[in-house]
């Protein structure tokens, strides 16, 4: 590495520049160096503070240590019926084959996973899986995960840029158009910064601020889906929003603060105000010939899954959230606007402080309430996208040269609705694929692509832009995120409708309008107005995109639920969605694309289900 400042900007080489420091992003990065490349990471937030530490459940690969019949071909089936057939098979089938590879290779790097009776690693039930497969540490993975890659990319001496945020990817386009760096800034100080690089790899997270009851942190606002677009590569099934079945729903400081699916994957039941098990009226005709529809039935599932159907409890995120959403809508909800998680009346207080204890210290901090004692008040928060950066499924390379995407910005892996466990499995199989692959381009490169001292000016002038205090500067960045907030969780829930969408994307056409007139008061040091402002160019956009593809499909599937065209049609089943930025820069616009198409041998295990 080699780091300078000339002309009052501070400049960085490397062969591969990693954004985002989760799962996904130290996974690529140790996978970059390893490969011998130049790697830094450069993180929005501090170093271990990524969102991936709320991924609290498991790991979801095919170890068959509870299990000796599981293998990656029913994870493979799992994961694509989960998906509802929308998935890229390729990326499927990779993430099956490869993640319990991925797991076993953390242990040795030194994660402490729970233990089965004879030593092996634990594995815990989970929504959409057949078997016990998700390897675990309590309902605190995530947070073992992101400490065992951080300790290991620590001790590979791998650089990290802390509280610096991208805001502009650089491109040589002197022959073509590919990757030459990453224009950012320093969150402390303002000061801009530029990495020269011929390889990126976003790996940034999620959408959530852009909606107003979300799980995710203040970093989730759409960086790598925007950077990417505007960089000029493609994004596929945006429609698709995880709005995971259980979040807190008291106190309203709280709302939307994940609930593990580990609560229900360890024997937790949801109940409406009535003391009624619902889940039971809710078993779609997909699911129906292997879901229980008795108590008895479901109950001793968690014993004998050869020979017993799942609980309704532990069917995929969207069809729990919908039904959880059906029950709060017919006026069968909770106090507070939920409704109710039982695991205390299902397990003796040690077995829920054991299993559980994150959730016990959470409720019990946060609400007051003893989930050893009593049940929890829960309800759908926005949690994930599926959709993201349009990529190859080996090597995570977008339609950019140089460009790579990988984690929750990168789409086609979990196709209209994502397994629980299977994001933290994802993390690992994809970010070694796309740090290896970054790598191997980098080191075949001849001449570097240069970056233009041109556009490192262009960008730094639109950074500054709020600041310009022009007659035309009278809006508040806050406001317009608390408007798009409200516009995105009335009108791009959970529920969707044709008129509801089209009047999402006229009040998102004029929140545009207004930021164009934002002002932020005061200096570039320590100015959180100044960094929302240039959060919410992503935001808009990607909400542009959400609303624009949810529009378009007129079809119920996984994560996108049209009140209006109730159920899946088999013509949009074959199709995705693509989104690129329109000639101006200035708006998205929309084409469809046929699925890949899944090779014969692998068709056969879907057969007859």
């Amino acid at each position: 590495m080699s780091g300078s400042e000339t002309g009052g900007m501070e400049r960085h080489t490397y062969d591969v520049v990693v954004v985002g420091a989760g799962g996904a992003g130290l996974r690529a990065a140790i996978a970059a160096h390893e490969a011998g490349s130049r790697t830094a990471i450069v993180c929005k937030s501090l170093l271990g503070k990524a969102h991936t530490v709320m991924a609290e459940g498991g790991i979801a690969a095919a170890m068959g240590n509870r299990w000796p019949e599981d293998n990656w071909e029913v994870h493979f089936r799992d994961t694509m019926r989960g998906g509802k057939m929308l998935n890229n098979w390729r990326m499927a089938q990779l993430h099956a084959q490869e993640a319990p590879e991925r797991v076993q290779e953390l242990e040795d790097w030194g994660a402490l996973f729970d233990r089965t009776d004879d030593g092996l690693i634990s594995q815990r039930d989970f929504g959409g899986h057949r078997y016990a497969r998700l390897a675990h540490v309590g309902d605190r993975t995530g947070l073992e995960m992101i400490r065992t890659l951080q300790q290991r990319a620590v001790a590979l001496g791998i650089d990290v840029f802390m509280e610096c945020t991208v805001t502009d990817l650089m491109l040589d386009t002197s022959d073509g158009s590919r990757i030459s760096g990453a224009f950012g800034y320093w969150r402390e100080t303002g000061r801009f910064v530029v990495f020269e690089a011929p390889s990126v790899i976003l790996a940034t997270g999620g959408i959530g601020k852009s909606f107003k009851v979300t799980s995710n942190s203040w970093e989730y606002t759409g960086d790598g889906h925007a950077l990417a677009l505007r960089a000029g590569a493609s994004l596929i099934n945006m429609e698709f929003v995880q709005f995971h079945p259980t979040g807190m729903v008291w106190p309203p400081s709280v709302k939307g603060l994940l609930v593990t699916e580990s609560v229900r994957g360890d024997g937790g039941i949801l109940r409406n105000s009535e003391g009624k098990r619902f889940m039971f009226d809710y078993i779609p005709e997909f699911f129906r010939a292997e879901t229980a529809d008795t108590e008895e039935e479901a109950d001793r599932w968690y014993d004998d899954k050869a020979n017993n159907r799942r609980p309704p409890e532990l069917l995929p995120r969207d069809e729990v959230a919908r039904a959880i959403n059906s029950e709060i809508k017919a006026g069968r909800g909770s106090p507070h606007g939920g409704i109710f998680l039982d695991i205390a009346s299902r397990r003796t207080p040690e077995f829920i402080r054991k299993r559980l204890p994150s959730m016990y210290h959470q409720f019990k901090e946060l609400a007051d309430v003893d989930i050893t004692a009593e049940p929890m008040e829960i309800g759908p928060t926005c949690h994930y996208v599926m959709g993201g950066v349009e990529v190859d499924a080996d090597t995570e390379l977008s339609g950019v040269e140089g460009l790579y995407a990988v984690g929750e910005c990168s789409g086609g892996m979990h196709g209209s609705n994502r397994l629980g466990g299977n994001s933290l499995s994802d993390l690992l199989v994809f970010g070694r694929r796309a740090g290896e692959s970054a790598a191997s381009y980098a080191a075949g490169l001849g001449a570097r692509p240069q970056v233009a001292d041109a556009d490192v000016t262009a960008a730094a002038t639109s950074a500054l832009a709020p600041f310009e205090g022009s007659a035309s500067g009278t809006e508040n960045p806050y406001t317009i995120q608390q408007d798009l907030q409200q516009t995105m969780n009335d009108l791009v829930g959970i529920i969707r409708t044709g008129p509801e969408l089209e009047a999402s994307l006229a009040e998102i056409d004029r929140l545009k309008e207004r930021a164009r007139h934002l002002l932020v008061e005061g200096h570039r040091q320590y100015n959180p107005g100044w960094h929302l402002a240039l959060d919410l160019r992503s935001m808009l956009l990607v909400s542009e995109c959400i609303a624009k593809a949810a529009l378009e499909r007129q079809e119920s599937r996984g994560g996108h639920t049209r009140d209006d065209f109730p159920g899946p049609d088999p013509e949009w089943g074959s199709r995705n969605l693509v989104l690129r930025l329109d000639a101006g820069g200035e708006g998205v616009e929309l084409a469809h694309q046929p699925l890949p198409a899944m090779p014969d041998d692998l068709k056969t295990y879907f057969e007859g289900s």
